[in-house]
C-alpha cells in the first residue's frame, strides 16, 4: 500500500475510528503510544502499538459476510505470523462504551 493511500485513510477516519483515536492519541491511554492506519506488510492496521505489538481493529457491518470473515481470518493469520496480537472491537462498542473498550485495550497491553 502506498503512503498516499495511508494518508487518505488517516484523513477519512470513520466516526468510531475518530472517537477511539481521540482516546489513544498523544499517549492519552496509560502513556502508551499508538499509530493510526499503520501499514504492516500488505495490510493497514486501524491502530497499532509498536512496543507491545498490539493491533486494534474496529469492525463495522462489512465484517459479517462469509467472504469478509475469510479475508479477516487470512489477514489475522498473516499479522500473527509477523508477531502481532490483534484485538477486534465493533463500531457500536466504541460509540456506546468507549471506556470499556479502553479498559480492554489496557488489559491487552498488560496493564
Amino acid at each position: 500500500r502506498s503512503r498516499r493511500h495511508v494518508k487518505t485513510l488517516r484523513k477519512n477516519l470513520t466516526s468510531a475510528e475518530r472517537k477511539l483515536w481521540n482516546a489513544l492519541r498523544a499517549k492519552r491511554l496509560g502513556g502508551h503510544r499508538f499509530r493510526r492506519q499503520h501499514p504492516v506488510g500488505p495490510y493497514i492496521a486501524d491502530f497499532a502499538n509498536i512496543q507491545h505489538r498490539l493491533i486494534i481493529e474496529i469492525d463495522g457491518d462489512t465484517h459479517g459476510s462469509p467472504e469478509d470473515i475469510a479475508y479477516d481470518k487470512t489477514r489475522t493469520a498473516y499479522l500473527e505470523a509477523k508477531g502481532w496480537r490483534l484485538m477486534r472491537c465493533w463500531n457500536s462498542d466504541v460509540r456506546e462504551n468507549i471506556s470499556g473498550v479502553c479498559d480492554t485495550i489496557l488489559l491487552n497491553l498488560g496493564q
